[in-house]
Order: structure tokens, then sequence, then C-alpha cells
């Protein structure tokens, strides 16, 4: 099984570019915390992030550098030759689901939709509210009644 969960900031903006096929194709750096290490030095690893379409086009739209989301999918290798001849092995997670987490002023300058988005196509949303677009699904929030405990 090939499957990814990671929370995160953005270290920049997304960038996003097309194929010849014009399929919008956004890569962002993901730093994701990793648990204290014995020194109690907080470290992160930084992860890149692909997605693809309209998920893409969403993520250069409401994600910017600072920006604390979500993401899961699947991890992906590959390589190619750089300039001197030499193998560069790259490993990348494709996005299948994006969400953003957090208050809605943190990281971010303008005022983007509170919801996740996947490449699926697979919108939810109260009537009475504006339609999500295309690949987006709410998040629900939980009260604290539900909780057990």
């Amino acid at each position: 099984m090939n499957s990814v969960v990671l929370t995160g900031r953005l270290t920049r903006d997304p960038e996003v570019r097309y194929t010849q096929s014009q399929t919008a194709v956004a890569t962002f750096t993901l730093a994701v915390d990793r648990p204290f290490s014995r020194d109690r030095e907080n470290n992160a690893d930084f992860i890149r992030i692909t997605s693809f379409g309209k998920q893409a086009e969403f993520a250069e739209k409401y994600l910017n550098k600072g920006r604390l989301v979500g993401v899961s999918g699947r991890i992906q290798t590959g390589s190619y030759q750089d300039k001197d001849g030499k193998t560069v092995y790259t490993t990348d997670v494709v996005a299948d689901r994006i969400e953003f987490l957090g208050p809605k002023s943190e990281g971010q300058a303008s005022a983007a939709p509170q919801e996740s988005f996947r490449r699926n196509n697979s919108p939810a949303s109260a009537p009475s509210q504006p339609p999500v677009p295309p690949g987006f699904t709410e998040l629900q929030e939980e009260e604290d009644d539900d909780i057990p405990f």
C-alpha cells in the first residue's frame, strides 16, 4: 500500500505550470515537524508536494507561504539526468487531497474558503451556502458536545 498523510506549513507559494495538454501541475514544499530529538531540538522535513488539474489551480489561488495544510496522497519516485549527466533521484508526494487547517487568517493574504479539495471531484456543500467549486469538499467542524471525554 502506498499511502501518505502529512500536516505542515508551505515554505513558499505554489508554483504552477501547464503540460502540453493544458493540465495544471502545482508544486510546493511542505515543512513537516519531526518529534523532538534527545536534545529537545525541533527539526523538520521538507517534502515536495505535487498536485494536478483543478486541484493545482486551486492550490495556486488559495495556498501561500506559511499556510498550515493537511495532505494525503502517495509517494512517487523518479529520476532525471542533470546538466552534468549525473542521475538525480526524486521523491515526491502526489496529492489526492489537500485540506486547509488552522484559522482562516493564518498564513494567507486573501479570504480563501475554509475547505479541502480532492482530485476525485466529490464536492459536498449545504444548499444555503455558495456552491463549492468542483474538487472541493467542505470541512466539517465537530462540536465539543460530541466528544466523549
